[in-house]
């Protein structure tokens, strides 16, 4: 996938690893790069174009994809953690909403835009998921799940665009040093590397990003019984 000269989408992008991703496209030769956001007078970079998008209202998602009908890269990274559902007790409000946002908002977007990146030769389409696309854990199992069935539907979106010429890649990491994981003082990659990480795997057409070291672990355990790490 070249970069250089291409027209990118980036939800979420005001911020965190969506500002990341951002500017990364820019620095390696985009020619034009939305911010697609909730509220657009949030993006402050004037080397981005605003747009408006909230990935859990559909005419907001078709009215981005009429606009910004000459993207080849989009980048789902619009996310939330959900943080507030716990495992046995309270509401399931933040699930729901992790998977509204998460799950539901990335197929939304992946629906409206696959027509376009068609149109404009096949390109590319990065899903942001994460190490708990893996990992049950139960002080977060609302986003755990919405990042596991995000993961799925990444698979199912390299199946299904690949006629049409589309790399669909799935970007995975632990912690990142954002505004999302600020609760927590566990070791952190920058939102930059995993940007530049991306950055490289559409120039080599590679479809996954291990972003770190974790990451790539509990990848590779996946194959390992599930009663092994307690032997």
């Amino acid at each position: 996938m070249d970069i250089e000269g291409s027209v990118a989408m980036v939800t979420g992008a005001n911020r965190g690893i969506g500002r990341a991703f951002s500017r990364a496209l820019l620095d390696h030769g985009a020619a034009k790069v939305y911010a697609a956001v909730r509220e657009p007078d949030s993006v402050t970079d004037e080397d981005l174009t605003p747009l408006r998008l909230d990935v859990t209202r559909p005419e907001e998602v078709g009215a981005a994809a009429a606009e910004a009908g000459d993207v080849s890269i989009v980048i789902n990274n619009a996310g939330v953690g959900g943080w507030g559902t716990k495992l046995l007790e309270g509401p399931f409000d933040g699930a729901r909403q992790a998977m509204e946002v998460n799950y539901f908002g990335t197929w939304s977007v992946a629906r409206a835009f696959a027509p376009v990146l068609a149109r404009n030769g096949g390109g590319a389409l990065v899903n942001m998921l994460s190490v708990a696309s893996w990992l049950g854990r139960p002080g977060w199992p609302g986003y755990a799940a919405s990042k596991a069935a995000q993961w799925s539907l990444t698979g199912a979106l390299r199946e299904g665009l690949r006629d049409q010429g589309t790399l669909v890649v799935a970007v995975h990491a632990g912690f990142v040093d954002t505004d999302l994981s600020a609760w927590t003082d566990a070791p952190k990659i920058s939102a930059r590397e995993v940007a530049e990480q991306t950055m490289q795997a559409l120039a080599d057409d590679r479809v996954e990003v291990l972003a770190d070291e974790n990451t790539r672990q509990v990848k590779a355990g996946l194959c390992l019984p599930l009663d092994a790490e307690a032997r």
